[in-house]
């Protein structure tokens, strides 16, 4: 595991197997940096992300790019980093997101990042190649990153989700990962985006 809080991902897990080490995917330096600690690798994922919610009126250039800088460039740069050094058989998985594929007013800096990631997987699979690459693009999903809602907003909201989702629920990190582990592990499968939205984007 890697991210700019290298501490705070070493408590994360109870596993002599898993180690964390630092890296901010928006430096550079910091990419090549890691990428010449491990040396050889068989996959990399990268889940980072920096949301530029809000209309067209409320959204910021300096979030937007953040939004790009952390969720498309970054990933771009990992790629460039790490595929020299990708053992064969080997694979990348992006992460994009439920409103590359639904427009919806308030998520149009999100929507046009996760878009990008789309057609960036879909780039890197060609150039690469054969080096896989994939994307997962999940909905919406119970983990921390809706706690700022508090409990009634955030149980409210999940409640409003699941009625309209073809699935009738919120999707789980569990779902996320067995996408995650299907795009490391199937070998003849590279520029797809797997959307684990419950058929949100359908709705």
């Amino acid at each position: 595991m890697a991210g700019r809080n290298k501490d705070k991902l070493a408590v994360s897990y109870d596993d002599p197997g898993i180690t964390a080490e630092t890296l901010d995917i928006t430096d550079d330096t910091s990419i090549g940096a890691l990428a010449d600690h491990i040396g050889s690798v068989d996959h990399v994922v990268s889940t980072a992300s920096a949301r530029a919610r809000g209309k067209l009126s409320e959204l910021q250039r300096e979030d937007l790019l953040l939004s790009l800088d952390t969720k498309l460039l970054g990933p771009l740069m990992l790629a460039k980093y790490f595929a020299p050094q990708m053992n064969p058989g080997g694979s990348f998985v992006l992460f994009s997101g439920v409103h590359a594929f639904k427009a919806k007013v308030g998520y149009l800096g999100v929507g046009i990042t996760n878009g990008a990631v789309d057609f960036l997987t879909r780039s890197l699979a060609v150039e690469l190649a054969p080096i896989r690459v994939n994307a997962v693009s999940p909905g919406v999903i119970d983990t921390g990153a809706w706690d700022a809602m508090g409990e009634e907003g955030k149980k409210a909201y999940f409640e409003h989700i699941s009625v309209a989702n073809p699935v009738g629920r919120i999707g789980t990190a569990e779902d996320v990962a067995q996408a995650v582990l299907f795009a490391m592990t199937n070998a003849f499968m590279t520029g797809v985006m797997l959307k684990i939205d419950g058929g949100e984007a359908l709705t």
